[in-house]
């Protein structure tokens, strides 16, 4: 078995990168794609390497040599790669394919080594890997029968993006035995190549072969070889460099790069998500539909202005529309009711920190829950606020990452009391959907009953469209909520946000019985992760669990292990302000992936 490995493009969506190199030597994660290839393949049964260049292609000679390892290297010069596709490099190596079985790689790829040696293992003799197709992939799409044969091959015109769950992307990596190459494909790419010229892919000529309107006797067949969870990215552009940075790192820092994206897991479609926290019973999918049906509309058209947006808002949590401003999610509101804040702001630890990073450090004071149970009672924040001076406080209720929760009544007495010493309440309701209780302070009669009292509230985590980034702050003090309307900009939401808040009265009876089944299932799902033996789970009235973690199990380990093994991504709090402690944060998702979580969590490695 030999391999084969195109690398004579020029990779221009690299832009710099590749100002100086070919594509496949630009680094990824501090090692160029080819090396890493390279090291792959000298780990495994094959012999001999040949790299057709074109590019930059004495430099890469340079920097490979004749030997990699055990490696026997060979170069083809492709000298017209400026004005030919890569089915010319794959002609110039046509005589290569005629030597041995060969595996055929583009270098713009990286893979986990499993990709090979399922390749290499697999009997069926001529191999295309493909995998479920998705967003990010550009190049040949493929539509399978139950057999792994290749039945179709989509081009962007009959592309139908109603079909997306029959569509295959091609990995671009290819098993060919040498009697294939033979009897069939280097004839044919020959001809090919001969009619249509150097300036196509040689995908072109799989399609013909696939689909020969007489089948020649005993013909070989190439099949689909299907990856499963195998990681792999192709290498076009910074983003895709990006992308594959995450995809491929390990350790903590694969830890910290999934995390600074904040989000945008899409992307990777095997991770799920437990950092993030948002409803999963919600929305329904008649929703869904209805969304769906307006899309056009809603994409080609603009949103309405602050003034529509909040009497939307207003119907939604029945207040008067100078009694609330919606803004784009919960983050953006937060930084208007913090931007121009001249008093003192108390905050508790730990807590959700951007109230804290909007607030300049000189005005922050920090109220530090029981370490133990991270509760605090009302009487304990009356007494932080006299004694550190605070002018505002911050409650988040239930607390994050805790889950604490204080009582409707509770607040009430703290907002009267604060009130009655010319002190402010922010109340972030962001979860309080969640607490058996389901009791809030959004609602004209409330506010207007506690004056001193502004209340912040996710639409996104609460409703479970974090996509469509919709918070709303709500007071009974008019000029502070015309203020913070002033300070956000005129279309601050986008159509589908506004289209959403028109229809979500439709959903109410539905976004109730959503709550009601989180409740449901976070008990459940308490019940199953205490029984571990490995957590302490502290009571939570959220969407989430804070758990202290058992020795010999820690929160690096746990944390790791299950993004490793299990494409599971869990936050680790151990560092957060004001723990000290063993701690994670679970997310409540739904039961069959609760389950999976637990499982996860009782594997060794």
């Amino acid at each position: 078995m030999q391999a084969l490995i195109l690398a004579a493009g020029m990779g221009k969506r690299l832009g710099e990168l590749t100002a100086d190199r070919t594509k496949c030597m630009v680094e990824l994660l501090g090692k160029p794609l080819l090396i890493r290839l390279l090291e792959q393949l000298e780990r495994l049964t094959i012999d001999r390497v040949t790299i057709v260049t074109g590019y930059c292609g004495e430099d890469l000679r340079k920097r490979i040599g004749n030997r990699f390892g055990r490696l026997e290297i060979n170069y083809i010069d492709n000298h017209i790669f400026d004005r030919t596709n890569n089915i010319y490099s794959l002609y110039l190596a046509r005589n290569v394919l005629l030597d041995d079985d060969t595996i055929l790689f583009e270098s713009d790829l990286v893979f986990d080594d499993a990709v090979i040696a399922r390749l290499l293992a697999d009997q069926r003799p001529n191999l295309a890997v493909v995998a479920k197709y998705q967003s990010w992939m550009d190049g040949t799409v493929l539509t399978l029968n139950e057999n792994d044969e290749i039945t179709g091959f989509i081009s962007k015109g009959q592309f139908d993006f109603n079909r997306l769950n029959d569509y295959y992307k091609t990995v671009n990596v290819y098993r060919f035995s040498k009697e294939f190459s033979q009897s069939h494909y280097i004839p044919f790419l020959e001809a090919y190549c001969k009619a249509m010229g150097h300036n196509e892919y040689y995908e072109q000529v799989l399609r013909i072969l696939t689909f020969l309107d007489n089948p020649m006797p005993n013909r070989p067949t190439l099949k689909a070889l299907r990856l499963d969870r195998e990681k792999w990215y192709e290498i076009d552009d910074i983003q895709d460099l990006a992308n594959a940075a995450t995809l491929f790192a390990t350790g903590e820092e694969e830890l910290a790069s999934y995390h600074s994206r904040y989000g945008g897991y899409w992307r990777f479609p095997f991770l799920t998500d437990y950092c993030y926290l948002v409803n999963p019973f919600f929305p329904p999918q008649r929703l869904i539909d209805e969304i769906k049906s307006q899309f056009e509309t809603l994409l080609t058209q603009y949103p309405s202005g602050q003034s529509v947006n909040r009497l939307l808002a207003a119907k939604m949590f029945d207040t008067r529309p100078e009694q609330i401003v919606v803004g784009n999610g919960a983050a953006e509101l937060i930084q208007s009711i913090q931007r121009n804040y001249e008093g003192v702001t108390g905050i508790v630890r730990p807590s959700f920190e951007e109230y804290g990073n909007r607030t300049p450090t000189e005005k922050l004071r920090l109220f530090t829950a029981n370490g133990t149970r991270f509760s605090y009672t009302v009487e304990e924040l009356v007494k932080f606020c006299e004694t550190e001076s605070v002018d505002r406080l911050v409650l988040i209720n239930p607390d994050n990452p805790t889950g604490h929760y204080l009582s409707f009544a509770d607040v009430s007495r703290l907002a009267k009391t604060l009130q009655t010493a010319r002190r402010e309440l922010i109340i972030d309701e962001s979860f309080g959907d969640f607490a058996e209780e389901q009791r809030t302070f959004i609602g004209t009669k409330v506010l207007e009953e506690h004056p001193n009292v502004t209340v912040v509230k996710s639409i996104s985590k609460s409703y479970g469209v974090p996509g469509l980034r919709l918070g709303v702050a709500a007071s009974a003090n008019v000029e502070r909520m015309k203020n913070a309307g002033k300070d956000v900009s005129i279309w601050n939401i986008n159509s589908f946000g506004e289209f959403f808040m028109q229809i979500i009265g439709k959903y109410e009876s539905e976004y109730k019985k959503a709550c009601g089944l989180l409740i449901e299932e976070r008990k459940r799902f308490g019940q199953r992760l205490a029984a571990t033996e490995k957590l302490r789970l502290l009571p939570s009235q959220a969407n989430y669990f804070f758990c202290e973690v058992f020795l010999p199990e820690t929160p690096e380990n746990l944390t790791q292990r299950l993004l490793r093994n299990h494409n599971i991504l869990i936050r680790n709090c151990q560092n957060k302000s004001g723990i000290e402690a063993p701690y994670i944060r679970l997310a409540i998702r739904t039961p069959q992936e609760n389950d999976r979580l637990v499982k996860a969590v009782m594997d060794a490695e």
